[in-house]
């Protein structure tokens, strides 16, 4: 399945104790204690990230622009869980609790703490917070669609308050918590919940407008006072679970509606 030969993972990683191909492509998995983490590969490409001016609901801060990735890298899967947070961090700060939930009320220090502490305890893993241009590559996973579901979602796709749907969509379900990851129904290139359950932390400074201009391999401004979260969460309207969403948080806010996923190669 692995076509592309540009920037080509190593396979495996010194890093990985499990890997694979299936119809998704490749994935890695590390393992601490008997609990895995499983990050797909993403390749080299390019994508609109944004949304067009006609997509309902849109916010002016979305402006559309293409972005390349002159390198492929690796994004977890899911969020980081309640469980592999407590064998790294010896604590769980969670309000909503469960082994395979999402970890929540995590600033962004505190996932930088936990991703430092993780990449000793695992020799060559190296991971990060995603920047915010590749969360929304791995999230669209090649669809132009307001959601990578298509036009419009529903509560059995998406955790988010089903009560305010998007773009007069059908009113469904609201589950008020978190549910444990991969739940629901994962995208094209397999990849859990990047659409509601929490907001996730990304590395980049918040920039108010990411402009028209083509770009290759951002990284976000040098410096700011918020940091990006995207995706949405529970407690989500309908609009605040599209793929081009993005808002700022300060990054010591700790909040039960925010947590996180693992990147691997910028």
């Amino acid at each position: 399945m692995y076509k592309n030969p540009l920037s080509p993972p190593t396979f495996p990683e010194s890093w990985a104790s499990d890997w694979g191909e299936d119809r998704y492509g490749l994935w890695m998995s590390f393992t601490i204690q008997g609990v895995p983490q499983k990050f797909r590969w993403l390749e080299p490409g390019s994508f609109m990230m944004g949304s067009p001016v006609n997509e309902p609901e849109r916010y002016n801060d979305e402006t559309q622009h293409k972005v390349t990735f002159s390198k492929g890298f690796w994004l977890a899967d899911s969020t980081v869980t309640q469980e592999l947070w407590q064998l790294v961090m010896g604590s769980n700060p969670s309000k909503f609790k469960g082994r395979h939930r999402p970890v929540e009320k995590i600033s962004w220090h505190d996932a930088r703490k936990f991703i430092d502490t993780l990449n000793k305890l695992v020799p060559g893993l190296s991971v990060s917070l995603p920047t915010e241009a590749q969360w929304e590559y791995g999230c669209r996973a090649g669809t132009i669609t307001p959601f990578s579901f298509g036009d419009n979602i529903t509560p059995k796709q998406v955790n988010y308050d089903g009560r305010y749907p998007y773009n007069n969509g059908e009113k469904g379900k609201n589950r008020k918590e978190t549910v444990d990851v991969k739940t629901l129904p994962c995208n094209a290139w397999g990849l859990y919940e990047m659409h509601g359950n929490v907001w996730e932390w990304c590395e980049d400074w918040f920039q108010e407008d990411l402009g028209s201009d083509s770009v290759t391999d951002p990284k976000g401004p040098e410096g700011g006072e918020d940091r990006v979260v995207r995706g949405g969460s529970w407690r989500s309207d309908g609009r605040f679970v599209r793929s081009a969403i993005r808002l700022r948080y300060h990054p010591g806010l700790r909040h039960d509606v925010i947590g996180f996923r693992l990147a691997r190669g910028h």
